[in-house]
C-alpha cells in the first residue's frame, strides 16, 4: 500500500494546490522578491535572499512531518504555473490550525487566494477533523482580511502593536472559524 503524502494534492475549479518542488524555486524567487509582497506578510523578508526560495522549499517535507506545517504551491490547474503559497500549521492537541498565504503580485485581485483558502479550510475541517481554523493579517493589509471574510471567518479582535515588521510596531487583526460555522 502506498503511503499517503504528508502534503496532499488539493484541486479547485481553477487551481491545483500541491507540494512545492525545487523546480519551483526560480519562480518563487521572482514572486517572493516583490517588495509589495514582503511589505504586507509576516515572514517574507525584503530583499529576499539569493537562493531563499530553494532553502525555503527544502524545509517543507520535514516541517510537514515534524511540526504539522503543510505548505502548498498555489498553481494554475491546467498549466501548473505557480501563483503563490498557502500553509496550514496544525496543532493536533488543540484541534486547531492557522492558515497563512501570499500571492504573487501579477495574480492579485483575481480571487485565487480566496479559492485556495476555501480548499485548505475544507481539507482542515473534512479530512483533519479540526474544530477551529484561524488567520491573522497586518491591519494595514485589509485585502488579506477580505479573503478571510469571504471564506466565512469572523473578526475576533485586533492585537495592537503586536508584531514588529521592518522595525515598526504593527497591529495584528485576527479572524477565525469553527467547525459548526463552516458546516452551516
Amino acid at each position: 500500500m502506498e503511503e499517503t503524502p504528508p502534503i496532499p494534492l488539493l484541486l479547485t475549479e481553477r487551481l491545483r494546490l500541491r507540494p512545492f518542488t525545487l523546480d519551483d524555486a526560480p519562480t518563487v524567487q521572482v514572486l517572493a522578491s516583490a517588495a509589495e509582497i514582503a511589505d504586507t506578510t509576516l515572514n517574507l523578508p525584503h530583499p529576499y535572499p539569493e537562493d531563499g526560495a530553494k532553502q525555503w522549499i527544502s524545509t517543507h517535507a520535514d516541517k510537514a512531518t515534524a511540526s504539522n506545517e503543510l505548505t502548498w504551491a498555489i498553481c494554475d490547474l491546467t498549466t501548473d504555473e505557480v501563483y503563490g503559497a498557502i500553509s496550514l500549521i496544525v496543532r493536533p492537541s488543540y484541534h486547531h490550525a492557522e492558515v497563512g498565504y501570499w500571492m504573487g503580485l501579477p495574480y492579485w485581485g483575481q480571487g485565487y487566494t480566496t479559492e485556495a483558502a476555501r480548499a485548505v479550510l475544507a481539507y482542515g475541517f473534512n479530512q483533519l477533523g479540526l474544530e477551529r481554523i484561524f488567520a491573522r493579517h497586518l491591519a494595514r493589509n485589509p485585502a488579506s482580511g477580505r479573503v478571510m471574510q469571504k471564506i466565512g471567518m469572523h473578526f475576533e479582535g485586533c492585537q495592537r502593536r503586536h508584531l514588529v515588521k521592518n522595525g515598526q510596531f504593527e497591529d495584528c487583526v485576527n479572524y477565525g472559524i469553527i467547525r459548526s460555522e463552516y458546516a452551516a
